[in-house]
């Protein structure tokens, strides 16, 4: 099956400042490598050689760095810059014809270092019926995630945004599968944000797959700090 991906870039990292003042999120170095870089490679594992990235903040490095990535790997990214944000889901919209000759995309927040394998991933998608798959992590704090709910059959039977009275600690992993139709459903939807509002309309039609390993949202300076320790034994 022929599968693209969309990676989610195009954020301001607020809470990196001073840091991002001068040097677009995705490219924050993490154990001396930018961070899109990892997801390049988690594609190129995949099998995954083409991807969509939206741009925004910063524009003009994140595209001599496209430009290395397109001359020497296997990736091909294609840029879809915004002059203002749209929302993760509001991508999705402006970029509707991206499903185009592909089964599946696989629609990644770019702003996560992760060590899961999209391979699984997209194998575990093409294993079911239902048209979205989300990825899952096991987290220490549910109350400040999106946390999902599953049958026995890893069916999303519940998705609440920081709940208040967590029922597992489940959080979106920020990664998700869909196939082209849903893609297209969601552009549509003319909507926004993942979590508030395309991920409510498909519980009870989409699958939860849960990533054991390694997950951690690259967000603050202590979790970058962190991430640097972390980072050595992962992909060393």
């Amino acid at each position: 099956m022929s599968t693209r991906a969309l990676l989610l870039a195009g954020g301001l990292g607020t809470r990196l400042r001073p840091l991002t003042n001068t040097v677009p999120k995705c490219l924050v170095p993490v154990g001396g490598r930018p961070m899109l870089d990892y997801w390049v490679d988690a594609l190129d594992a995949a099998g995954i050689d083409q991807a969509l990235i939206n741009t925004h903040h910063l524009p003009d490095p994140v595209r001599a760095h496209l430009d290395t990535v397109n001359r020497t790997g296997n990736v091909t990214l294609t840029e879809a810059f915004e002059p203002e944000l749209l929302g993760s889901a509001g991508t999705v919209r402006a970029n509707r014809d991206w499903a185009e000759g592909a089964d599946q995309i696989v629609v990644i927040y770019a702003d996560n270092l992760s060590d899961i394998d999209l391979g699984k991933l997209v194998n575990f998608h093409e294993s079911h019926d239902d048209p979205m798959t989300m990825a899952l992590f096991h987290t220490p704090y549910p109350e400040k995630c999106g946390i999902a709910a599953l049958d026995t059959d890893t069916r999303v039977t519940e998705f609440v945004e920081k709940p208040e009275h967590p029922k597992s600690d489940l959080a979106n992993a920020g990664i998700y599968v869909l196939d082209a139709d849903a893609w297209r459903e969601i552009a549509d939807m003319r909507a926004f944000d993942f979590g508030f509002d395309v991920i409510p309309a498909f519980v009870g039609r989409m699958r939860g797959y849960t990533h054991t390993g390694y997950h951690r949202d690259i967000g603050t300076h202590e979790s970058l700090a962190q991430a640097e320790m972390d980072v050595k034994g992962l992909f060393s």
